[in-house]
């Protein structure tokens, strides 16, 4: 039987997490991570383990390290959160244009501060449709 955490040991860790991913530190980020932690991400696949989280995660970010993602709300029930933080590209031509689609995590706290599980759903078609309008507006994907 698992283990419940505190409410605020379990806020704490999530804050943590989204403060790694606000700041671009992937392998921080992935540090967040148990050591046999578990990433569903449904368009790239799942990952096991908190180095292949890591080699996954840093892969994608590279060409947009520009991106961010504002959290509009969180939920805490046990051991679990699920939040929605938007994938946001800025706005090329320095505007006011929005280019964000939204995503849906569930996290699985581990304990010591670590996740055990992570899954991101989204619509890739959104995704997909969002970087090209940014692209299409001068935005850049930075190269490897």
């Amino acid at each position: 039987m698992m283990k419940n955490f505190s409410r605020d040991e379990v806020e704490e860790a999530y804050q943590q997490f989204v403060k790694a991913g606000d700041v671009g530190d992937w392998n921080a980020w992935a540090d967040l991570h148990s050591k046999d932690g578990v990433w569903v991400e449904h368009e790239l696949g799942t990952f096991q383990g908190r180095e292949a989280i890591r080699k996954a995660i840093c892969e994608v970010m590279v060409p947009v390290p520009m991106m961010e993602f504002p959290v509009e709300w969180h939920v805490i029930e046990g051991n679990r959160v699920v939040y929605y933080p938007w994938q946001v590209m800025p706005d090329p031509k320095g505007g006011g244009e929005v280019y964000r689609f939204g995503c849906v995590t569930i996290l699985e706290y581990a304990g010591d501060g670590l996740w055990s599980y992570q899954e991101d759903v989204y619509n890739p078609k959104e995704g997909n449709a969002v970087i090209g309008r940014w692209l299409k507006a001068g935005g850049q994907l930075v190269s490897p």
